[in-house]
């Protein structure tokens, strides 16, 4: 695990500093640990997890079985 500031989390992310900092107000980002009084860091752990949620909500509910579907719905020149 590595501790990340704010430019590394923007960097991987690809959201702003203040799209962070707003996303954290609305309680849709993990906030940061302060290490100094003015430095904030952000484990990588719960960075890689938070884009990691973020695609699985992408992904289709069920595409097990589409596959088959969609390979069977074209018939090829040879098929009729």
């Amino acid at each position: 695990m590595r501790l990340l500031r704010i430019r590394e989390v923007s960097s991987i992310t690809g959201l702003s500093n203040s799209s962070i900092y707003k996303q954290i107000r609305l309680g849709r980002f993990p906030e940061g640990l302060k290490i100094t009084d003015r430095a904030t860091a952000w484990s990588s752990l719960e960075i890689d997890s938070w884009i990691a949620e973020r695609v699985e909500s992408h992904l289709p509910i069920s595409s097990v079985g589409q596959e088959k579907d969609l390979v069977g719905e074209e018939d090829g020149p040879n098929d009729r």
